[in-house]
């Protein structure tokens, strides 16, 4: 029996949404699993930040890796296609079940209730972490601010560092909390996915499937945490980069 509603019966003002709700869910957990599959690359990418250079006088090999991605042809296509426009539903789509959602774990307080509401709570946590992480990444704030926590692809372990220490609330707060509600939502997201496509009927294969997402939940906290300790870690030694001109 499900004791969750995504969508009030008898509320008028779900209007289209309600109406569509069937095909809405399918789109949005498939973009939940398109971005999903993207975070699985991004963040074993940042994790090689602890790894250095592997010979003397090469790149580190975070630095290469950030090359081959900004060597990409129309990379910028391919990320708002792959990853900013499925973000942008998922995130849309995904505050209004937040917000006509029923939370009744006080009455029912199986495993899955609170899996529910763990991933209603990260998803919110995930939105205002995103948006910092993108905006500022990314060049959006302004002034001193916004120099000091672009991300330059050019000098990928010096700008990741500066980003990072620019306050202590980076490193302590934000991207511990971001990279831990991260990984649960991904990682119950892809449990909960496989119920959602009919993929596991049976109690079996659910607890199987359950087995799987709490190492995927593992593997992507793992990464995060890693290149976060590396790049604080970094600050404290001093950075030897080579700049590098990244053709497009």
């Amino acid at each position: 029996m499900s004791t969750i509603s995504a969508h009030p019966s008898g509320s008028p003002s779900v209007g289209l949404l309600a109406k569509n709700h069937f095909l809405l869910r399918r789109l949005h957990s498939l973009t939940g699993i398109l971005f999903g599959m993207y975070l699985f690359v991004h963040l074993g990418v940042n994790a090689t930040l602890a790894e250095g250079a592997r010979h003397a006088g090469a790149p580190s090999v975070f630095q290469q890796q950030v090359d081959q991605i900004h060597r990409l042809p129309f990379l910028l296509a391919i990320e708002m296609a792959l990853i900013f426009i499925p973000l942008a539903y998922h995130t849309v789509y995904g505050i209004w079940i937040v917000f006509s959602g029923q939370w009744n774990i006080g009455s029912y307080g199986y495993t899955r209730n609170w899996l529910y509401v763990f991933q209603r709570i990260t998803a919110m946590v995930i939105l205002f972490f995103a948006l910092f992480h993108i905006l500022s990444m990314r060049g959006f704030f302004p002034g001193e601010i916004g120099r000091a926590l672009t991300f330059e692809p050019t000098e990928a372990v010096s700008s990741t560092v500066h980003h990072l220490m620019y306050a202590w609330w980076i490193w302590a707060v934000a991207y511990p909390l971001g990279i831990l509600s991260s990984a649960f939502h991904t990682a119950n997201g892809f449990y909960a996915a496989a119920i959602t496509w009919g993929l596991t009927i049976s109690s079996q294969a659910q607890k199987r499937w359950g087995g799987v997402a709490v190492l995927m939940f593992l593997f992507l906290f793992a990464a995060g945490m890693t290149a976060l300790i590396a790049g604080v870690s970094k600050a404290q030694q001093p950075i030897v980069e080579t700049v590098h001109t990244v053709s497009l």
